[in-house]
């Protein structure tokens, strides 16, 4: 043991109390604090870099549901027996939930009274917005900087529960949140905490699969549904809520799908939700969008030097009623007036209203934005593969394996040196962040909203839209297609990709559905270099379907060869090894990968 002297010179010393604290940090010398920050999702908060392009309110713009629901989080619902923590924001798509989410966040911790927030989004790059893994976490160590004794009792809950960051959210929910503010609320004279927690877009939560769903056992358990995950963040919040030490007032935003219908349903749960606030039905958003395109009008007409008479009279009104409530709907018609086209503004601003006057009904709430969807993508020179191009860039942008828009246009246009990327999508702005030229090698595309894949994906909404449906399988045979190509294209040795490409092209097959039959059967179908695909292989020995591409090429291979031995190898084998990939052409010569054979030989 080592011996540790205190104060060894002193004489006299007299003291009512002496306390000394020791800081024993972790064993890999990294402090709770930073382990946190290791398991936290730093782009679902409010202000993280990530959502500096988010969508905020208008100044002057929804001030009466800002108002009504800062109101809230400061009084609550006023004298009631048992407090209600939790009330629920619900409208359809588009109707700018995450836009007054965002902006009542900033009000919020403007005054001092933002407790956390967590935006999830599932088009983000950022797999910690997709997923409820780093949900409490993410929570935890944004209530850690709220005030310096919180962050001690969550620092000490880390210390004493290092395995926290491998437990369900409803420990991790306990450990660091729950116990550590108990064990504030225990300690005398300090004032109160309370303020805000506010959680955007819950029902874009993506189910987190724990078992493998390939077939390998007889009898897997069933994959989890988006819908379960997001009734567990429900629950935890409900749990967190109903402790009496909990001081936040909890807002959860969502489009009003069936599992948040049931949940904050008062006839299914024995705890009291505060009254829902629903944008749609509860607040006329008309004013606020008539606000809106008097603004963004007099920003154009100042920009593009328009007569005092633009845009004629009744263009706002008209506006205002195709919009429906749809804040989408306004500001993707403003962007497609501000975007560089061919058409001039005035143009392109009679043939949006020139689309509305063709619907006789609104047979549905979303009619005039999809027929606004439509008719921006309709100006593309072709449209289907436009959308292709689109579905394809959200597919892979899912799964964050570097799709830069410059990867993005090596794997999908024809051939490298086309312009393919800007026919397509040059007067898609409006839908669509497209990265400057120079920023292409290190930005990834962008989308202003998921409606947008919410019409592309509803076979129903895109009805006689000129074959802008595509099954999701179509776009995942549409990748590997271009995936192929890319391959072939690897093996001129004319032509070299650059080895961020690479590494990009050897995760794209991780991305793509593997049990795919069409696909399988076009990966044997592969003409290819076996010294280029053994570089590629060697080189990105960590993506496993690399691998898997060989083993199961070299696997057809060796089944078709065998039964043909006694035949004339100048004609039956030459076929073969002529029209299968060259990884099984280089598995059936025995070639190692690595230090390990593709298989015996």
């Amino acid at each position: 043991m080592t011996h540790v002297e205190i104060l060894p010179n002193s004489q006299s010393l007299q003291a009512e109390t002496i306390k000394i604290v020791t800081k024993i940090s972790s064993p890999a010398g990294v402090g709770p604090l930073k382990e946190l920050d290791g398991h936290i999702a730093a782009a679902a908060i409010y202000d993280s870099a990530e959502r500096c392009d988010a969508p905020k309110c208008q100044e002057e713009t929804r001030v009466a549901v800002q108002d009504d629901l800062y109101d809230w989080i400061i009084d609550g619902d006023g004298p009631l027996e048992q407090p209600r923590k939790i009330k629920w924001v619900t409208g359809p798509a588009g109707c700018g939930k995450t836009a007054i989410m965002g902006s009542l966040a900033g009000r919020c911790a403007a005054n001092g009274v933002l407790g956390a927030t967590f935006f999830f989004a599932s088009w983000s790059a950022s797999i910690g917005r997709r997923r409820k893994t780093a949900f409490v976490t993410t929570i935890a160590r944004q209530l850690a900087e709220h005030r310096d004794d919180l962050k001690d009792a969550i620092s000490n809950a880390i210390e004493k529960n290092p395995s926290v960051f491998e437990k369900n959210l409803h420990v991790q929910m306990e450990i660091l949140v729950r116990a550590p503010l108990r064990e504030v609320a225990l300690q005398p004279d300090r004032p109160h905490l309370r303020g805000a927690i506010i959680i955007d877009g819950v029902d874009e939560c993506e189910a987190e699969q724990y078992h493998i769903h390939d077939g390998s056992r007889a009898n897997p358990p069933p994959a989890r549904t988006n819908q379960q995950d997001q009734l567990e963040i429900l629950q935890v919040l409900q749990a967190a809520s109903s402790d009496p030490s909990f001081p936040f007032r909890i807002l959860i935003a969502s489009r009003p799908e069936r599992v948040f219908r049931n949940f904050f349903d008062p006839q299914n749960t024995p705890t009291p939700f505060a009254h829902k606030l629903d944008l749609h039905e509860d607040y006329n958003a008309d004013d606020d969008i008539t606000l809106f395109f008097g603004v963004q009008f007099n920003r154009l007409r100042r920009q593009y030097h328009f007569p005092p008479s633009w845009p004629p009279p009744g263009t706002i009104q008209a506006l205002v009623k195709n919009a429906s409530g749809q804040f989408i709907y306004a500001a993707t018609v403003i962007r497609l007036l501000e975007t560089v086209h061919q058409e001039p503004p005035e143009a392109l601003l009679k043939a949006v209203l020139a689309t509305g006057a063709t619907l006789k009904t609104t047979s549905h709430l979303l009619e005039q934005l999809d027929a606004l969807y439509s008719h921006i993508l309709k100006s593309s020179p072709n449209p289907p593969l436009s959308v292709r191009w689109i579905r394809s860039i959200n597919y892979l942008n899912a799964y964050n394996i570097g799709p830069y828009a410059s990867n993005i246009h090596l794997l999908l246009q024809t051939t490298p040196e086309s312009n393919e990327a800007e026919h397509l999508l040059g007067n898609l702005h409006s839908l669509i962040r497209i990265p400057p030229p120079n920023d292409q090698a290190t930005t990834k595309y962008d989308f202003y909203h998921k409606s947008l894949f919410d019409f592309l994906e509803d076979s129903a909404r895109c009805r006689n839209q000129q074959k802008l449906y595509a099954e999701k399988n179509e776009i995942e045979v549409f990748i590997w297609d271009r995936f192929i190509q890319a391959c072939m294209r690897g093996c001129n040795t004319q032509f070299s990709f650059p080895d961020d490409f690479l590494r990009f092209l050897a995760s794209v097959p991780d991305a793509v559905n593997e049990e795919s039959a069409i696909l399988r059967f076009k990966a044997h179908l592969t003409p290819a270099s076996a010294a280029w695909w053994v570089s590629l292989a060697i080189t990105h020995k960590k993506d496993i379907t690399i691998w898997w591409i060989f083993q199961d090429a070299h696997s057809s291979v060796r089944a078709v060869l065998n039964p043909f031995k006694i035949m004339d190898r100048n004609s039956i084998f030459r076929l073969y090894l002529s029209i299968f990939s060259a990884p099984g052409i280089v598995a059936s010569r025995g070639v190692e990968f690595g230090a390990v054979p593709f298989c015996a030989v």
